[in-house]
């Protein structure tokens, strides 16, 4: 880039930013000069979800094509940069980290004394937003575990009592009376009877008793989640009339 100065980069606040593929890396904030030249050294982009972070960029290696500033470092590169707080001024602890995560050398020749601040190139405008953080809770579905019916045979003993029937024989001997006496034979002879008895016969079949099924239900349980959240609070300072502030 030829012109590195904050009147020549000013125009480049809310442009992209994008990698050498063309794919957008994020939105240009702001521009941080030196304090003592008025050069302009980082590029502060607005990157993460919904531009929640500020990650700097060095001007050194970044060119122009068409609307966009081109990076030679990718989104990851650029995203775990070391943080610094977009507060209008870098410290020389802020840059040497910077310059040392993107492979260069601090400039000597416009290096402040001990923690003298950058501050960022006025940009032409005349208010700055504020962020906070919203928590953003929601739910999603994984594999807590699984139930499955499994049939299986077991053998278990059992005794039942069962009756059981038998015949039995007597043997009874009756007087004859005088009216039944008549004349008597003597003779030999034998009789028979045919006695029976029960026996327990054991057997088995198999009876269907119950049908078993697996139905799902839905319980619903409250569970707090806790997180800390930041916000950005915005002071004044200087010659402010106290009775304009609002």
């Amino acid at each position: 880039m030829n012109d590195n100065t904050e009147q020549g980069l000013r125009a480049w606040i809310g442009r992209d930013l994008v990698d050498e593929t063309g794919s957008k890396i994020g939105r240009i904030d702001d521009i941080y000069a030196d304090v003592k030249t008025g050069q302009a050294e980082w590029v502060a982009v607005t990157t993460g979800m919904f531009g929640s972070r500020i990650s700097f960029v060095p001007l050194q290696g970044l060119s122009s094509s068409d609307d966009q500033l081109v990076s030679p470092w990718d989104k990851a590169m650029i995203k775990d940069a070391p943080h610094a707080e977009p507060d209008g001024e870098l410290s020389e602890s802020e840059e040497s980290a910077l310059y040392t995560h993107y492979g260069y050398n601090q400039p000597t020749d416009a290096q402040p004394a001990e923690d003298e601040p950058r501050e960022v190139v006025p940009s032409g405008r005349d208010s700055m937003t504020r962020s906070e953080e919203e928590l953003r809770v929601g739910t999603q579905t994984h594999e807590a575990g699984r139930v499955r019916l499994r049939k299986y045979i077991e053998t278990e003993h059992q005794t039942v009592t069962v009756p059981v029937r038998k015949e039995r024989v007597e043997v009874i001997r009756e007087p004859i009376t005088d009216g039944e006496a008549g004349p008597g034979e003597l003779s030999e002879d034998e009789m028979e009877m045919t006695i029976s008895e029960e026996e327990v016969v054991v057997d088995t079949r198999v009876v269907a008793k119950e049908r078993v099924r697996l139905d799902k239900s839905v319980v619903v349980e409250n569970q707090q989640v806790e997180a800390d959240l930041r916000k950005e609070r915005i002071d004044t300072d200087g010659d402010l009339d106290p009775e304009a502030a609002r």
